[in-house]
């Protein structure tokens, strides 16, 4: 029996999922959605869930500081706030909703904070 050359391989149970090889695809790097955040000085706080299982995240943005004294202000905020966080790419990003302390903390560490998102 010939193989039929126009089919291709969806599904093996040895590899799982395999990726359809296209001819758009190739050599077109995918745009990557990212939020950029102007450079005016002020700090963003914005609360998310999206992508995260149903919890909720608050999402520091645009603090003017380096990565060694980033981690230290969100090590500080966590401790601040009792609860976990990290920082990622100069985000920093606290669990659970806690805006209200975190602008209030920001705010007495001398930063200019604005409440952004829903």
């Amino acid at each position: 029996m010939a193989r039929d050359t126009s089919s291709t391989l969806v599904y093996s149970s040895e590899t799982g999922m395999v990726k359809q090889n296209t001819a758009t695809s190739k050599g077109k790097p995918k745009a990557q959605a990212v939020q950029t955040v102007p450079n005016d000085g002020t700090v963003r706080l914005s609360r998310e869930t999206k992508g995260r299982g149903g919890g909720t995240v608050v999402v520091i943005r645009g603090v003017p500081l380096d990565g060694a004294a980033l981690k230290e202000l969100a090590g500080a905020l966590k401790k601040r706030c009792g609860c976990g966080g990290t920082v990622k790419d100069g985000i920093i990003e606290i669990q659970g909703d806690h805006r209200d302390i975190l602008l209030l903390e920001l705010q007495s560490r001398g930063f200019r904070v604005k409440l952004a998102g829903g």
